[in-house]
């Protein structure tokens, strides 16, 4: 007589096997997946999702078809993984994306065609890479972006003209890169620029017309370079400045922007050595900024002032100016 299964094995064999980890649910508009061993992008999304969150994983790439079938993708969150590459067709599915995180991946390039269908890009993040240089096809057709994330990858240079397509960016972030110059023409096109963050560089010197093409800057960050002088009226475009920040640099005398009807200017430049002589002190007490860090903003020279805050000696009336 044929054998029969035990009923415990049968009931074992009927079961379901354990699901696959961040398994998507039918019908909603928002997946999230942090799970720490995966190591393929989930399929079998529903059509309806709007927003992707996949980080924190061990994900090392991504297929072409990954995001086959989600016309209605506005956000994807792919941050704190172990992506290397990204296909040049990925984003063509997604013509509605506006929200792009790539923070913290090990990316050292990009494709030259990889943001051709997404030209409602708003926010583009790619901190925390290996970039090593900017690709002009990056940024041909990202009219509407508005926030641009650079920061902490091996940059070396911003050649000219590269980022002029982004008509609509107010936040650029170049911040801890290797950055030794600014190009003439490296800010070109970006009139709506607001926030530009170039701290944690190896910047040294500044092109006289730097900042002409932004004149909308409100916020500025140079600390921790190398800069060792200011050309002359190099912050005259910025007529609408509220913070600038100088910290930490080798800068001996300063140049500020015309003072303006608005707020007052947040001003940092402690940790610099400054040369306390007439013409700094009477522009302090001119340009009245408030200094953040005064009490690390001193004098190294002439000897008589050396070690005392900046802004005591600008207050002074014995200085002699």
């Amino acid at each position: 007589p044929p054998r029969q299964m035990p009923p415990l094995l049968l009931l074992l064999l009927l079961l379901p096997g354990p699901a696959a980890p961040c398994s998507p649910q039918p019908n909603t508009t928002r997946f999230v997946c942090t799970e720490p061993t995966l190591t393929t992008f989930p399929t079998g999304l529903p059509p309806t999702t709007l927003a992707i969150s996949v980080e924190f994983t061990a994900l090392p790439s991504l297929l072409p078809a990954a995001l086959d079938g989600l016309p209605r993708l506005q956000e994807l969150h792919l941050s704190s993984n172990h992506l290397t590459t990204l296909p040049e067709t990925l984003l063509r599915p997604v013509p509605t994306l506006r929200v792009l995180d790539l923070t913290d991946n090990v990316l050292a390039d990009l494709p030259a065609g990889i943001f051709t269908s997404t030209t409602l890009l708003q926010h583009l993040v790619l901190r925390g890479n290996q970039l090593r240089a900017l690709q002009p096809a990056w940024f041909r057709h990202l009219p509407r972006l508005q926030w641009l994330d650079l920061a902490a990858n091996m940059l070396t240079e911003v050649p000219p003209e590269v980022l002029h397509p982004l008509h609509s960016l107010q936040s650029l972030d170049l911040s801890h890169n290797h950055l030794v110059s600014l190009a003439p023409g490296a800010l070109a096109g970006l009139q709506a620029l607001e926030r530009l963050s170039l701290e944690g560089n190896r910047l040294g010197v500044l092109p006289p017309a730097t900042f002409v093409p932004v004149p909308a800057l409100r916020f500025l960050f140079l600390q921790d370079n190398e800069l060792q002088a200011l050309p002359s009226s190099i912050f005259l475009p910025l007529r609408h400045l509220h913070v600038l920040d100088l910290a930490r640099n080798r800068l001996r005398a300063l140049e500020l922007p015309p003072r303006s009807p608005g707020p007052v200017l947040d001003l940092d430049i402690s940790g610099n050595p400054w040369a306390c002589e007439c013409g700094l002190l009477a522009l302090l007490r001119r340009a009245a900024p408030q200094l953040t860090a005064p009490r690390d903003t001193l004098c190294a020279s002439p000897q008589h002032l050396r070690g005392q805050e900046v802004a005591a000696a600008s207050r002074s009336g014995v200085t002699g100016c």
